[in-house]
């Protein structure tokens, strides 16, 4: 796991308000399990707040990552209690954050595993594609399903999402391919190509 991690800020607009280093973006719906993704990563319990209350990241939070990355816990988006406006605003923010941002080298896209790919998660699946963005999907919560329908359902995931280039199934309780995540990760932070 990486050895150090510090909540450094949370922004909204981030062009000029953080020192330029490379970034990897976590996106993902509400409840997906992203805090306890980073938490899990990082080995630290409480890094990224679990929070009971769906949608309750509102801004981009910057994690510094062994002093050289960071980790940016996105809002979770399709959480349905949350005003028109407030949808709006985060859409906004995002295109703004994924648009011009030379520092950005990977977008992980959460998805439930059990649950699979929502509608919101395939339309942002296609918009970061549309976008040219590096993208690998990690479905989380692996261990919400037996064993033995975990291939089965890897295999529908896959399917609905057209075969992404990079796809990794995680649980943050086992800790089951988390490694992967973290060489993955490394490889984009640190340089080179890496086929999962």
């Amino acid at each position: 796991m990486f050895k150090e991690a510090t909540y450094i800020k949370s922004l909204t607009d981030v062009v000029g308000n953080i020192d330029p280093l490379p970034q990897i973006l976590l996106l993902g719906r509400s409840n997906v399990g992203k805090s306890s993704f980073i938490n899990s990563l990082t080995n630290r319990k409480n890094l990224a707040r679990v929070s009971k209350t769906p949608g309750k990241t509102l801004l981009l939070n910057f994690y510094l990552i062994d002093q050289a990355f960071y980790f940016v816990d996105a809002p979770g988006y399709g959480y349905a209690k949350r005003s028109k406006s407030m949808k709006d605003d985060f859409i906004i923010m995002i295109e703004n954050y994924l648009l011009d941002n030379l520092d950005l080298k990977l977008v992980c896209l959460l998805i439930d595993f059990k649950v699979g790919p929502t509608k919101d998660d395939l339309d942002t699946y296609q918009f970061l594609k549309e976008l040219g963005k590096d993208i690998v999907v990690v479905a989380t919560k692996k261990d919400k399903i037996p064993k033995t329908k975990q291939y089965k359902q890897e295999k529908i995931i896959k399917e609905t999402l057209g075969h992404p280039k990079l796809f990794i199934s995680v649980s943050n309780v086992t800790k089951a391919n988390m490694n992967l995540v973290e060489a993955l990760f490394k490889e984009k932070i640190y340089g080179g190509e890496l086929d999962a």
